[in-house]
């Protein structure tokens, strides 16, 4: 519990005391009631361990199976909508951020849940569905959706994930947080690739480009009154 503690004040900037935490942050808690809940889900007592994960489900807006096996020093950050599923893995030092699903791709029984490596980070609204593993320091970025394995130390975005290249090592500091800002634009820039090749065809055949002037100003806003919103 000391762990879980601080775990939370190392990595969130506005966690002012340990008492502060234990007692104001319902991620921390739900962690907590699922270490209850697996304990008793573990020896046997498997309705009360469903009874204790349907309250703290109640109370804090977080859904974790009882089975599901959880390390130490996990930080939900903001906790509301997380769901992780009943053969999830999470290893030690792990960051999830709020709307995160940990779910599963098919109604058979056994593992069908991901596993997650240590000092992994998973940013708000992304899914990771199936029996995936995700490797140690690997960044998922917000509402990205993996569904195959993410090699250790990578970074994941878009829909479906696409696994980016590091272009520099990553930090020492545990949990450090996605910086969604600064992750590429997977689709943009291969919309931007697919316009260099139509307009270089056009001047090879005709020697001038006749591709309508579709794109943002230098300040990255888009004009026009013909987009679908």
């Amino acid at each position: 519990m000391r762990r879980d503690v601080a775990a939370v004040r190392e990595r969130d900037p506005a966690a002012q005391s340990a008492v502060e935490v234990a007692v104001c942050y319902p991620g921390l808690h739900a962690v907590w009631g699922h270490r209850l809940s697996h304990r008793l889900w573990s020896s046997g007592h498997r309705l009360a361990g469903r009874v204790v994960s349907a309250a703290v489900r109640v109370l804090t807006g977080v859904d974790i199976h009882p089975e599901a096996r959880i390390g130490p020093g996990l930080f939900i950050d903001h906790a509301t909508g997380v769901v992780i599923g009943q053969t999830a893995e999470i290893g030690a030092d792990v960051t999830i951020y709020q709307g995160v699903t940990l779910g599963g791709t098919s109604l058979e029984r056994g593992k069908r849940h991901p596993t997650v490596g240590d000092r992994v980070v998973i940013g708000a609204g992304a899914k990771v569905l199936g029996p995936v593993t995700v490797g140690d320091d690997s960044r998922i970025g917000a509402n990205a959706v993996v569904v195959r394995d993410v090699p250790r130390d990578s970074v994941v975005v878009g829909v479906p994930g696409q696994v980016i290249a590091r272009s520099h090592p990553k930090g020492e500091v545990v949990g450090r947080p996605v910086d969604d800002g600064r992750q590429p634009d997977l689709v943009g820039v291969s919309l931007a690739a697919l316009r260099e090749r139509v307009e270089e065809l056009e001047r090879s055949v005709t020697g001038a480009v006749t591709v309508p002037d579709i794109r943002p100003s230098a300040a990255g806003i888009w004009r026009g009154e013909d987009f679908s919103i």
